[in-house]
């Protein structure tokens, strides 16, 4: 019995051995890209690079990618595109960890928690540079930062609800999470633009996950519990379109304010029907596009400056784009 025993310790032993070493070695194929990929193997390349994102099949971030997929075919540079399918903070630091061991040339990624990315980047830029895009661990080593200034695109938002509800609203925030950065700057930023107005005050801040999903199920429970909310800020790209799915179907009495983030399809559909009022607009076909290039200078040992913000403004109905989203993304 105890042979049998023993024999079935070393069996699963060896069962587990075998699993981790398969994984390992499949996971260092698939981001070092010895496997055949499109247009051959990294070593055809230039450079090798990685961007980790927030959430794999947000639409925003396929529009970062899209930048950044531009500017390494035209650099001559072999970009992976990884991270969790749905936001997942642990998932997200793993993915920078495999690309990391898998002695890339440089790593962009967003810097969402000064605690749990700061002593990552910073481990990571010893042998490699780091940029972040989007959203900044400005305490941590990076080389670099190249996206929105959050804190003042929360503050255009504030002001953009002042002007549009005359300074008379009862603001309900749904924000991707409390953890993020740029979510907690977007917030900071609203705050401090409508601290000042009297007739503006912010009943309730709930966190929707990065899910329109969510974001619709905390605006209508909002709307249940809170009858006096007549206006939203949503800091995320789904909070906005989550919002309106709720107002748009369920809302019948008196109008309700939406102002959320960014310009997916949807987003400006709603702008056009009148649901959403006004949107906080970013550029992240830029942020990829111009984060490849700046990768490329640190490399190559030319001076690149320490933050990069890229243009942030509001958008109403009066300013949406003639084109269509794809055609309006490509040249932006």
């Amino acid at each position: 019995m105890k042979r049998l025993s023993l024999l079935a310790y070393v069996v699963g032993g060896l069962f587990f051995l075998v699993s981790f070493a398969f994984s390992v070695f499949y996971g260092y194929k698939v981001l070092t890209h010895d496997l055949s990929a499109e247009g051959g193997t990294v070593e055809k390349y230039n450079y090798h690079f990685v961007l980790v994102t927030e959430e794999l099949d947000n639409a925003y971030w396929r529009l970062v990618e899209k930048g950044a997929q531009a500017a390494a075919k035209e650099y001559g540079v072999f970009l992976e595109y990884s991270g969790p399918k749905q936001a997942d903070i642990d998932e997200h630091l793993k993915t920078i960890e495999m690309a990391f061991a898998s002695k890339v040339d440089g790593i962009l990624t967003q810097g969402l928690s000064d605690e749990q990315f700061t002593p990552l980047i910073n481990r990571v830029v010893e042998k490699l540079p780091v940029i972040t895009v989007d959203t900044d661990a400005a305490n941590s080593n990076r080389m670099a930062y190249i996206g929105t200034d959050n804190y003042y695109s929360g503050y255009l938002a504030g002001k953009a609800l002042i002007a549009d509800t005359k300074g008379q609203a009862n603001v309900a925030i749904i924000t991707g999470n409390f953890y993020a950065n740029h979510q907690l700057l977007r917030v900071e930023g609203f705050k401090d633009a409508v601290k000042a107005e009297t007739g503006i005050k912010i009943i309730t801040v709930e966190k929707s996950g990065i899910s329109r999903v969510r974001a619709a199920e905390k605006a209508y429970k909002i709307l249940k519990d809170y009858p006096e909310v007549n206006a939203f800020y949503g800091t995320s790209a789904l909070d906005g379109i989550g919002i309106a799915q709720v107002v748009d179907k369920v809302i019948k009495s008196g109008p309700v304010y939406i102002i959320g983030f960014d310009t997916l399809p949807e987003t400006l559909e709603y702008i056009r029907k009148g649901t959403i009022n006004a949107t906080v607009v970013q550029e992240p076909y830029e942020m990829g596009y111009r984060a490849v290039k700046m990768m490329i200078d640190l490399i190559e040992g030319k001076k690149v400056p320490p933050v990069v913000h890229t243009d942030t403004r509001i958008m109403r109905s009066e300013d949406l784009p003639e084109n269509n989203q794809d055609e309006w993304e490509a040249h932006r």
